[in-house]
């Protein structure tokens, strides 16, 4: 693993694409991710292709991100715009480096100076229960909600597309003592990964929203970025066929709803910004 530091011009990126359908901006602790899953759409970007190293191998720490942050917000703040924010896009704010780096610690401690209206945190990495005193005193300034990836409850499944990422079981233990904090939970099934019938179940009264995409659509290209990532390939090797079909999305929304209220269940770009 190739670990940089680095001085970013700016942290704060204005949202675009996915993200415009309510978040003003996107915020990147780190760019670079230790969790390499296979299937993630930033090998795509251009912030991959043109790297000499495979992703999941490098990890650049923006070491002043904290202070940009809080001079960016100044900024925005002499605007009457609300600023919400997606925390993180293209890499992960609780991946290994930060239980030594501090960087996304550091942020959320800048944000309790000068917080946004909204920041919904994206991760899948446990290290996000370290923080649950920051983000609870957070919690009193603007609206927060955390999102844990939670893409299948099969460890199996897990190990075949996101080997170095954390177990789901301890994912699922976070999301609970994150609800049990009374901080906002959502559950991202982003992407889709093939599940048990028990799934629904093993989210029940730990999570506020569940969040429902899939490779299809969430990868930006309508499936193309997951196409050339070779996962439809890695679908038909490890006989998933059938989870691997365009309207996925409509028959995991459905089943969800069997378990919880409609208002709950959001999917993919057009209810990616929690009502």
């Amino acid at each position: 693993m190739q670990i940089k530091e680095t001085l970013a011009k700016q942290v704060l990126t204005e949202a675009k694409g996915y993200l415009d359908v309510g978040f003003t901006h996107s915020l990147n602790p780190y760019s670079g991710c230790a969790f390499s899953c296979l299937y993630c759409y930033v090998r795509e970007m251009p912030i991959q292709r043109f790297k000499d190293l495979p992703w999941g191998e490098w990890v650049d720490i923006k070491k002043n991100a904290a202070d940009n942050y809080g001079n960016e917000m100044k900024k925005l703040r002499r605007k009457t715009k609300p600023v919400n924010i997606f925390m993180s896009s293209a890499t992960d704010p609780y991946q290994p480096i930060e239980r030594k780096a501090y960087i996304t610690r550091g942020i959320l401690e800048a944000m309790i100076e000068c917080p946004p209206d909204f920041l919904q945190i994206q991760t899948r990495g446990p290290l996000v229960k370290r923080d649950i005193d920051i983000i609870v005193q957070l919690k009193e300034k603007c609206n927060v909600l955390i999102s844990l990836t939670i893409e299948t409850d099969r460890e199996d499944i897990k190990r075949v597309f996101a080997p170095y990422a954390p177990g789901i079981k301890q994912r699922l233990k976070v999301v609970k003592e994150l609800h049990d904090a009374e901080i906002p939970t959502q559950a991202s099934i982003s992407p889709v990964l093939p599940f048990t019938p028990e799934f629904p179940k093993a989210l029940e009264g730990i999570v506020d929203h569940i969040w429902i995409d899939t490779l299809n659509m969430g990868d930006g290209s309508m499936g193309k970025r997951s196409e050339r990532l070779g996962m439809p390939k890695l679908f038909r090797e490890n006989g998933l066929e059938r989870w691997d079909q365009p309207n996925l999305h409509v028959k995991v929304e459905k089943y969800f709803k069997k378990y919880f209220p409609p208002e709950m269940v959001h999917v993919s770009k057009n209810e990616a910004f929690p009502r």
